[in-house]
């Protein structure tokens, strides 16, 4: 089993171990594949751990014997979240919540330690305040903050949000531990008060392996012969859109067009994107993401990696893609803030490395010129 993630303080005594996720493999969800992941690790180190999470099929109960450890797995078959309403997406998340902590509810009492994740949103507010039936250790890995995302996704926030705000820093002020994923999210913690010493800095890693002599895939038809940038994954509230569609019609009306983008993702944005591209007749490929043992391949095809971030989400979202892009040896484009992790980790590529601020089209284009070229001069 390779190494996914910097080691974890918290991993290091408790033998019984309950990690709570939401849409575990072969379910898209970067969450979900990460703590999939994870728990096989910990398995195979010794311990006995219990991952808990979604599916799209029949939910299961599978256990197995790991390496020193064991693993079992319980899967709830789950509708996908109603997007489109707010109230949906509310009622979703508080039945999601409920039934996950309803089927670990015996293992979570007899666990050593629980690790939970900001996916699904606001488990928090469900774990924390029956803490104390909990014997063991219970620590937030804080992938994406919630209700800061919500808060940030809107032109001006509310009462009702910023209530919510000071509920969840309360409940976050009682966590035994904070596995953090970068810098940034450090200062956004700090700055809800909660103390370094209750923060472990635990970066992710790329989800596959890139070994030598490894096969890209086809490009497809209608991008050949073409310089291709690769958006892979999720492409939703948090992303920067806006910069990437002017700046890229910019480089097809003004500049040489060398450049096709490569949509290999869901979400909002991607259908943004698709939807305006289609609408100015620009040159793109849109395309679902790729299962887990595909994706190596996939991110070996194009001449660079596109990664995005809104400035509004700093902090609050990492985006988990930036450690395979750079693991797959293309270079990286990012479109986003100084400030965010994005750029501290990218800024080590060795393939090479560009940055956008979010709203300067201009520079998007330029940064499209220069990457043809670039990989002109690699042919």
């Amino acid at each position: 089993m390779m190494e996914l993630l910097e080691r974890s303080p918290f991993d290091l005594a408790e033998k019984r171990l309950v990690i709570i996720a939401d849409w575990l493999p072969p379910d898209f969800g970067a969450v979900g594949q990460y703590m999939q992941l994870r728990a096989q690790t910990l398995a195979e180190r010794g311990h006995d751990v219990t991952l808990v999470g979604l599916t799209s099929t029949s939910s299961s109960t599978v256990s197995e014997a790991r390496g020193k450890g064991s693993l079992t797995e319980i899967r709830l078959q789950t509708r996908p979240v109603p997007r489109a309403s707010m109230a949906g997406r509310l009622l979703w998340t508080i039945r999601t919540n409920l039934r996950l902590l309803t089927a670990a509810f015996s293992r979570l009492r007899a666990a050593d330690g629980i690790l939970f994740t900001g996916s699904p949103p606001f488990l928090i507010h469900f774990l924390v305040p029956l803490k104390p039936l909990w014997r063991g250790r219970l620590i937030y890995r804080i992938t994406d903050f919630h209700p800061e995302c919500l808060i940030a996704a809107q032109p001006r926030s509310s009462w009702m949000l910023n209530a919510m705000l000071a509920l969840t820093n309360f409940w976050r002020r009682r966590v035994d531990g904070f596995e953090v994923l970068g810098q940034d999210q450090v200062r956004r913690l700090s700055e809800a008060g909660i103390a370094a010493d209750r923060m472990a800095l635990v970066r992710d890693g790329s989800p596959v392996l890139f070994e030598a002599g490894g096969k890209a895939m086809a490009v497809p038809e209608e991008l050949e012969g073409a310089c291709v940038l690769l958006y892979a994954g999720n492409y939703g509230i948090a992303h920067e859109v806006e910069t990437v569609a002017a700046g890229y019609e910019r480089h097809h009306r003004e500049g040489s067009g060398r450049v096709r983008l490569w949509l290999s993702a869901t979400g909002g944005g991607a259908e943004t994107l698709a939807a305006r591209f289609q609408e100015r007749g620009l040159p793109f490929h849109r395309s679902p993401p790729v299962p887990l043992d595909q994706l190596a391949a996939l991110l070996r095809t194009p001449a660079a990696h596109l990664v995005t971030l809104r400035d509004t989400f700093v902090g609050f979202v990492l985006p988990s893609k930036i450690y395979a892009c750079i693991g797959s040896g293309k270079p990286v484009l990012f479109v986003g803030s100084a400030d965010s992790d994005v750029d501290l980790l990218a800024r080590s590529a060795a393939a090479g490395y560009w940055r956008v601020a979010c709203g300067d089209a201009v520079a998007f284009a330029s940064a499209l010129e220069n990457l043809a070229d670039r990989a002109k001069s690699d042919r």
